[in-house]
């Protein structure tokens, strides 16, 4: 079981860092005892993020505000430059990303090719196009992620 109120729980770590609620790591984490108390170092956050953005982009459903400002992170944007990129204004970005209104369809795919490009996936720009197709709403989980010999991966349970 998952501490909900901490970040520790049974050898998972909740990732709350990333500014996304449901995110868990198996391992690819070390916890350390300081003077100044417990500290977690994650290996290979830059993988760790690419893998995040990759399963917000290609498993979500519609995206919401926190997931908004995950990618728009990871793109190195303000929200000011997001909003010029989507043709909204910065306001608007800065509205979704605190859960007030939603992102409209054309954003939230535009903001998920744009993603995809600035990471270079290898699956391609028209297979996407066509995930997103078929996409339905959003839909809450818990997401557990592991790093393994080909680097952090998103954890299926068997």
């Amino acid at each position: 079981a998952f501490k909900q109120s901490g970040e520790m729980g049974n050898d998972t770590y909740k990732y709350r860092e990333c500014g996304l609620d449901n995110m868990y790591l198996l391992n690819g984490f070390t916890v350390k005892q300081t003077k100044h108390g417990e500290t977690v170092t994650i290996h290979d956050m830059d993988g760790l993020h690419r893998v995040i953005g990759s399963y917000l982009v290609r498993e979500r459903k519609t995206l919401i505000g926190r997931e908004v400002r995950f990618l728009r992170h990871e793109l190195g944007l303000s929200q000011k430059k997001l909003g010029e990129w989507l043709g909204k204004s910065g306001q608007t970005i800065a509205r979704w990303e605190k859960g007030k209104g939603n992102v409209d369809g054309p954003a939230d795919r535009l903001l998920r090719l744009l993603y995809e490009l600035h990471t270079g996936g290898s699956r391609g720009v028209k297979k996407l196009l066509r995930e997103l197709a078929e996409m339905d709403s959003h839909v809450d989980e818990s997401v557990q992620f592991e790093e393994t010999g080909k680097g952090w991966q998103r954890h299926i349970a068997a």
